[in-house]
This record gives structure tokens, sequence and C-alpha cells, in this order.
């Protein structure tokens, strides 16, 4: 589902209303809680959290004119979905997040090797996400970031 946006307000504004309320509380959840030096902007068309050049003046290698990337969140045909390129690059903390769902959401984890797909948006389970942004702060995601991109 694409949705063209400039800014994270026109994207919620889009979005099937029955969604609206748990995507707004996802992004408030992450606004809270993700580290400071992360900025908010819309990326790859869905709203993204990323180190902004001012701070990696690298950028992205894929494409070095753009910021690096960490997170994106975005509402999907069947689902709500969270992109975490921390989970993807660093093993530790992909195990202790897939430890941890259990003990907040019944439903089975649905992810893939970056996107957690919330089919039952109400089932988001909000604290454990909340935990999940305060891991890694901009340093530790450009020093695993590097290190992957290293290989």
């Amino acid at each position: 589902m694409q949705i063209k946006a400039n800014t994270p307000s026109e994207y919620i504004a889009q979005i099937p209303e029955a969604s609206i309320p748990y995507f707004e509380k996802l992004r408030a959840t992450i606004l809270t809680n993700i580290p400071t030096g992360f900025e908010e902007q819309m990326s790859y068309g869905m709203i993204g959290y990323i180190v902004p050049k001012s701070n990696y003046p690298k950028g992205y290698h894929c494409d070095t004119s753009l910021p690096l990337p960490f997170i994106n969140i975005a509402n999907q045909k069947n689902f709500i979905a969270l992109y975490h390129m921390g989970i993807y690059a660093d093993k530790e903390l992909l195990d202790w997040f897939v430890s941890e769902y259990p003990k907040h959401c019944k439903r089975k984890l649905d992810m893939g090797k970056s996107c957690i797909r919330f089919k039952k948006p109400e089932e988001i389970p909000f604290e454990l996400i909340a935990e999940l942004m305060q891991k890694i702060t901009p340093e530790k995601w450009i020093k695993l970031y590097e290190n992957h991109i290293k290989k």
C-alpha cells in the first residue's frame, strides 16, 4: 500500500480510519522512547527515524545523499509494519526481542529480517516497543551499521 505524503501528518491522514489510533500510538511510543539524536521524517514512502546527515555526514551507503535510516513504520494493506534495522544488524537484540515478545503478546510473532508485522493492531505490544526503542543510540547504530557494510 503506497501512500504519497510529505509529512507524517499527511501520511496518517491517508491510512484507514480504523488503523489511525493504533498507528498514532505506535508513532507516539517511538517518539517518546527513541534516544536523542534520531529524527523523524518521511523516508521511503513511510514515516522514518533516521540519523541526520549533520550527525553522520557519510549518509546511507546505497545513496550517500540520504541520511542513515534506522526505523520505519508503515500502514500496509493487512497490517501495521515496524521496520527496525537494529534487530536485523544485532543478533543479541533480535534474540532479546524474540524472547520478550511472548511475554507481551498472545499472538505468534510475525517477523521478517527487519519487519515486524502487526495484523491485529489492537494487540501491538506498545510497552515492548518502548523498551526496544531505548536499546540503541544513534552512536551505537552507526557503529553496528559500519560494521555490517564492511563485511
